[in-house]
């Protein structure tokens, strides 16, 4: 419980939260804290919920004269953590993403939402990552998807850098110019309200949209049913769709495995090769090396016999 009452006091107070934080860990590391709710909630798939646009806009406040933070600071530690958040998001969706799925832990990973990201994807590509920078808990997902496969990292962290950049400065800059306004000062938990209320709109709206649909084609309205059959086809085309690419990724994958087995098997035949070659010169050459030794003892010893009957005899003739 202690837990989710700091996340509860967090997105109802949190200039009071970083103001806390500024007295007990100092203008500097209080950043270590302000880095990691930022970075969790854009890079662990888990933690959708945690309030990222409240937190910037109030760290924005605090980065203006006086309020104890440096606003370059500020923006270089959430374009840090915002960009490295996501790309962590990426990559645990390339490595474990269908894992996770299957598994139904996440329930926040629900097929409609996983649908409407599919449908995102398809219709603005890349500006996706941007796009939903703006929503929250669709910023948490949309790197997750197009970690599953819907986008190269290259590609990916072009937009994630962009989408990372706008996102941090429009709520921390808003904060730093507007935050010291009187009308702000005194209404501030309001205006943060509003900016979790306006961030959550259009999920919001999505929802009711669907469940207003739903309930007009129980009760018989034809259009309504036949949105609703629309709905219900596209979103078995995206789940497929959605399958079909999961299978391609992880047949790619096991390709890939496959290939660079075959390349270390053969790299290790042509190892062993040369090895068995360099045995069988080092084998030849000791084989030659044990061949001279007895001819050259042989040629020795029959020198020196030679030899000596010509120092006698030569003796023999000085006597004379």
């Amino acid at each position: 419980m202690g837990i989710i009452e700091f996340f509860v006091n967090l997105l109802k107070d949190p200039r009071g939260q970083i103001a806390a934080w500024i007295i007990a860990l100092g203008p500097v590391w209080v950043y270590t804290p302000l880095f990691l709710i930022v970075f969790v909630e854009t890079g662990v798939v888990f933690f959708p919920f945690l309030p990222g646009d409240s937190l910037l806009f109030a760290t924005g406040v605090f980065s203006a004269d006086g309020g104890g933070l440096n606003i370059w600071a500020t923006l270089l530690v959430f374009y840090a953590a915002a960009i490295l958040g996501n790309t962590s998001n990426y990559w645990i969706a390339r490595f474990f993403g269908k894992r996770i799925i299957d598994s139904g832990k996440v329930k926040a990973l629900t097929p409609e939402r996983m649908a409407k990201l599919d449908h995102f994807f398809e219709r603005y590509g890349g500006l996706t990552i941007i796009i939903t920078r703006f929503m929250p808990f669709f910023r948490t997902f949309a790197p997750f998807i197009a970690g599953t496969g819907h986008m190269n990292f290259a590609k990916f962290t072009f937009f994630n850098v962009i989408g990372g950049v706008s996102w941090v400065s429009l709520f921390v800059l808003v904060g730093y110019f507007f935050g010291g306004v009187p009308f702000v000062q005194e209404h501030f938990e309001i205006i943060v309200i509003g900016i979790v209320l306006v961030s959550v709109a259009p999920a919001f709206i999505g929802v009711i949209k669907t469940a207003m649909n739903s309930r007009k084609a129980k009760e018989g309205d034809p259009v309504a049913q036949a949105e609703e059959k629309v709905l219900q086809a596209e979103l078995e085309r995206d789940v497929v769709r959605e399958e079909a690419l999961r299978a391609s990724v992880k047949a790619e994958n096991e390709a890939r495995a496959e290939a660079a087995a075959q390349k270390a098997a053969r790299e290790a035949q042509h190892a062993q090769e040369q090895a068995d070659k360099a045995r069988a010169a080092a084998d030849k050459m000791k084989e030659d090396q044990q061949r001279s030794t007895p001819e050259a003892t042989s040629v020795s010893s029959h020198g020196v016999s030679e030899d000596a009957p010509d120092d006698g005899q030569d003796g023999a003739d000085k006597e004379a």
